[in-house]
């Protein structure tokens, strides 16, 4: 088929060619000064990505393996976490948390809203010998469509001076969402690389306080993989990822540091994504009008800038729907999770390399391929997004 395939995952996204040409540079000598010196400029701005955190380590693995990382800089074996429990992936943390041996409380689990602050307040109220060590929270819960708003956890911790530290999931909404790292005293943000910085998955991050770096160094095993202040010793270029570095990855992620600071920084880039997310759930909106479909999260400010959710009416087929927007109209789009798996959801991507003309060429081929199969929608779905483009 002709032209490009339009991907509107929630992730992997989209890769720009300039990041994507990166991966061919031949391999360099790891231990010479000509890669030294772009593996020293890329940890000397990925601080600025993250909002200002002091330290961040990377690892070469999809977001799981900062999720565990994080873990095991952070507690110890029988201690215990408390996770705000929002959705799959979550869900999963938790299950890792409880199988590398740490105990786990949740919160009850919430999919069409933010994660429940009274329930984290109740947890941590009754918890007068802070045996909870870290508040584990999903910024952006990917499977839902939903954003937490972090002010209200940061202030749970602070009402009853609890020294827990906060752990921020901010693998969907680094560079989509603003992320108060310094303000709400954020100690550990996680993200990826194939989300909103525009690399294919493969390295993952833990953006570190300077608290949350002493209790690793307290805990740290001498020769652990993960171990975070090995991987922040920089005598050697190794050391960042534990041995070999992923050479071509780092070359990319140069490239993709310089887009982002072409478009103004983090700062742009999130503002950026603000206004495409606005434009399509202007779109989304005026489908909804015909019955059909409705918007997984229930408030209009936790819709999340990466993804969308969108909960399909009884005898649509969204499995169906997503076949035809990928085989006839090129746009592939996600499945539901959770009560919206099974054809009974979809989800739509609009992160990570993207802009004005592509997003409106996904939104009128995923309409085309509902108009095809005779689902009922809202008039002026196009137009809206459009006007809201117009207007920002």
């Amino acid at each position: 088929m002709s032209g490009r395939d339009f991907i509107q995952l929630p992730g992997p996204t989209n890769i720009p060619d300039r990041v994507l040409e990166a991966y061919r540079r031949p391999i360099v000598d790891f231990g010479g000064p000509k890669f030294r010196e772009i593996l020293d400029d890329v940890f000397e701005r990925l601080p600025a990505v993250f909002s200002g955190s002091p330290h961040v380590v990377s690892y070469i693995s999809n977001g799981h393996g900062a999720w565990e990382g994080t873990l095991r800089n952070i507690v110890r074996p029988g201690e215990k976490l408390l996770l705000a429990d929002t959705g799959m992936f979550s869900g999963r943390w938790g299950d890792m948390v409880e199988g590398l041996g740490f105990k786990l409380q949740t919160t009850p689990a919430r999919i069409r809203e933010g994660a429940d602050v009274e329930a984290v307040r109740d947890a941590l109220g009754a918890d007068a010998d802070h045996e909870i060590k870290a508040l584990l929270i999903a910024h952006t819960e990917t499977s839902t469509g939903v954003r937490t708003d972090l002010a209200p956890l940061r202030a749970a911790l602070d009402e009853f001076d609890h020294p827990a530290l906060i752990v921020v999931d901010a693998i969907a909404s680094l560079g989509t969402e603003v992320l108060p790292v310094r303000e709400l005293g954020l100690d550990v943000v996680i993200s990826a690389s194939q989300k909103g910085l525009m690399m294919p998955p493969g390295l993952s991050f833990a953006a570190v306080s300077d608290r949350a770096l002493e209790i690793a160094q307290e805990i740290h095993e001498e020769g652990s993989y993960w171990a975070w202040p090995s991987r922040l010793d920089v005598s050697a270029p190794y050391r960042r990822y534990g041995g070999t570095p992923p050479e071509q990855a780092v070359f990319a992620m140069q490239v993709a540091l310089d887009m982002i600071d072409e478009e103004g920084g983090v700062e742009g880039v999130i503002a950026r994504h603000e206004r495409l997310a606005d434009a399509a759930r202007a779109a989304f909106t005026v489908w909804s009008e015909g019955g059909a479909l409705e918007f997984n999260a229930i408030h209009k400010d936790e819709r999340a800038n990466a993804v969308t959710a969108l909960r399909l009416a009884d005898g649509i087929d969204g499995e169906l729907l997503r076949a035809m927007c990928r085989d006839r109209f090129s746009v592939t789009i996600g499945g539901g999770m959770l009560d919206m798996a099974d054809g009974r959801g979809i989800r739509i991507g609009h992160l990570g390399d993207l802009n004005e003309p592509m997003i409106l060429g996904a939104l009128a081929g995923v309409e085309t391929a509902m108009r095809v199969l005779g689902i009922p929608l809202g008039a002026g779905a196009l137009d809206a997004a459009m006007a809201s483009l117009a207007s920002s």
